[in-house]
C-alpha cells in the first residue's frame, strides 16, 4: 500500500537554494549596516516561558488571544515558540544585566518566528524577521537615527518604501484616549467588521488598525490620538519629527497608525510597500518604555523595530539578485579520470587562494560540460585533457567574450587574483 507523500505543513515552506541568495543578500546587507550603526548580535532562544509573552505583548493581544504555539513540555510547564523577539531580547537584557555600567545597549537579531495566522500573501506561520533593539535611553534622536538606519539598509535593495510616524501616547494621556475611542464606537458599532466589534471592547487602539475594506469609512471619523496626547508626548512628538526633518528622511504623520502590541508608548512607526496589497508593511516599530518592568526588570528605555524578511524578498527587484548573483568564478571541465584527479587538486588549489570553482565529475563530452558550465554561469571554464596533463598549462575560456588562452597553474592564480 503506498504511504501518502509528506509535505510541509500549511503556513510553512522551504526555502530553495534557487531562493536563497535573495535571503542571504538580505541578512548581509543588514549585519554591514547594524555593525556601522555600532548594533552588536544577540541570539535568543526559540522557545519560552508562554507568561513571557503574555506579560510582555499583552493578554488581549490578537497574538496572545489566537496565534501563539503553545505547548506543555514533560514537566508541565507552558512554552510558547516565539511570536517575537522584543519581549526575548529585553529579558536577555535584564538576566545578563547587560546594562550595567554601560550607558546604551544596542542589539540586533536574525531569525524565525512563529503565529498560527491565516494565510496571506507575505504572511506565514513560520515567519522570519530582522530587527534591533536599543535599551538605555527616551532619547528622539535615537528613534531617527535607527530609522536613518533602516533606511541605508532598504536603499541598495532597490525598495521603494515609505515612512509613516504617529505617537500612541503613553500612561498619562492614552487611557483618556482610549475612554473617548471606545465612546465614540460604542455610539455605532454595526457597521464595523467582527473583529472591530470584538476589539472595541477588549483592545479598542486595534480597532484603527483594521485593513478590512468597508470599515476603512468609519475609522477615518473616529477622534485622531494626537489630538489628545499630554504636553510630555506631544513635545516628544515635535522633537523626534525635527531630528527627522534635519536627516533629510520624508515622513507622513499617520494618526490611525498603531501597533499590535501592547507595550508600545510615544513613538510608533511601520515602512511600507505599495507592492504588498493590504497587507503592505515591511518594517514596523515604536517605543517600548516600560515593558523591562512588566517582565519583572529594572525601569529600561527601548526603542526598537521588526523587518519582515519574508515580504522583503518577495519586492526585492530581480536586477539586485542579477547583479550580485554568486557564481561561479571558474568551472573544471576534466576529459577522464586522470584528468579529474588533476582538476580536483587545481580547484583545491585555487580555492585556496579565493576563487569559487565548480568541477564536474561525472565525465561527459565537452561539450556537454560546456553546456552545464553555461548553464550554472560561469565566468571561465578550465579544460583539462591529455595536452594539458603532459604540459602542465590549462586551456582557459572567458565565457564572457569567448577569449580562450593557455595558463600555468600560478598564472591562474595571479589571474584569478587581478579580476
Amino acid at each position: 500500500m503506498d504511504e501518502k507523500t509528506l509535505t510541509t505543513l500549511p503556513g510553512t515552506r522551504d526555502i530553495l537554494p534557487d531562493e536563497i541568495l535573495r535571503w542571504h543578500l538580505i541578512e548581509d546587507q543588514a549585519r554591514r549596516i547594524f555593525a556601522l550603526y555600532g548594533f552588536e548580535e544577540i541570539r535568543t532562544p526559540l522557545f519560552e516561558a508562554t507568561e513571557l509573552f503574555a506579560r510582555g505583548i499583552g493578554g488581549e493581544t490578537d497574538i496572545v488571544q489566537k496565534e501563539m504555539y503553545t505547548f506543555e513540555d514533560q514537566s508541565g510547564r507552558s512554552i510558547t515558540l516565539r511570536p517575537e523577539a522584543t519581549a526575548s531580547v529585553v529579558r536577555a537584557y535584564n538576566e545578563h544585566h547587560m546594562g550595567r555600567g554601560s550607558g546604551l545597549t544596542k542589539l540586533y537579531y536574525l531569525g524565525p518566528m512563529f503565529r498560527y495566522e491565516k494565510k496571506q500573501k507575505g504572511r506565514w506561520r513560520q515567519f522570519y524577521q530582522i530587527g534591533s533593539e536599543v535599551l538605555g535611553s527616551d532619547h528622539p534622536a535615537i528613534e531617527a537615527e535607527v530609522i536613518e538606519m533602516i533606511l541605508a539598509l532598504l536603499e541598495p535593495l532597490g525598495i521603494e518604501s515609505r515612512l509613516q510616524i504617529n505617537s500612541v501616547g503613553c500612561g498619562a494621556c492614552r487611557p483618556r484616549y482610549v475612554e473617548v475611542l471606545r465612546e465614540a464606537l460604542v455610539k455605532d458599532l454595526a457597521p464595523f467588521c467582527e473583529d472591530c466589534r470584538r476589539r472595541a471592547e477588549t483592545n479598542t487602539l486595534r480597532v484603527l488598525d483594521c485593513k478590512v475594506e468597508s470599515c476603512q469609512p468609519y475609522i477615518d471619523r473616529l477622534p485622531k490620538i494626537t489630538d489628545y496626547l499630554c504636553e510630555e508626548c506631544s513635545e516628544h512628538f515635535s522633537r523626534f519629527k525635527g531630528y527627522l526633518d534635519e536627516a533629510r528622511i520624508a515622513y507622513e504623520v499617520a494618526p490611525r497608525l498603531v501597533r499590535g502590541l501592547d507595550y508600545y508608548v510615544r513613538t510608533a512607526f511601520e515602512i511600507i510597500s505599495g507592492d504588498l496589497g493590504a497587507q503592505n508593511a515591511i518594517v514596523g516599530g515604536g517605543r517600548y518604555d516600560g515593558l523591562s518592568e512588566i517582565l519583572g526588570g529594572p525601569p529600561v528605555h527601548g526603542f526598537g523595530f521588526a523587518l519582515g524578511l519574508d515580504r522583503l524578498v518577495m519586492i526585492m527587484p530581480d536586477g539586485v539578485i542579477r547583479n550580485s548573483a554568486s557564481k561561479p568564478d571558474l568551472f573544471l571541465a576534466p576529459l577522464g579520470e586522470a584528468a579529474l584527479r588533476r582538476a580536483s587538486a587545481l580547484a583545491r588549489t585555487l580555492r585556496q587562494e579565493g576563487v569559487r570553482c565548480q568541477l564536474e565529475f561525472d565525465g561527459g563530452s565537452l561539450r556537454s560540460q560546456m553546456r552545464l558550465a553555461n548553464k550554472l554561469g560561469a565566468r571561465h571554464v578550465l579544460i583539462v585533457g591529455d595536452t594539458e596533463l603532459t604540459s602542465d598549462r590549462y586551456t582557459i575560456k572567458s565565457m564572457e567574450d569567448s577569449r580562450q588562452w593557455d595558463a600555468s597553474l600560478p598564472e591562474l592564480v595571479q589571474y584569478f587574483k587581478s579580476l
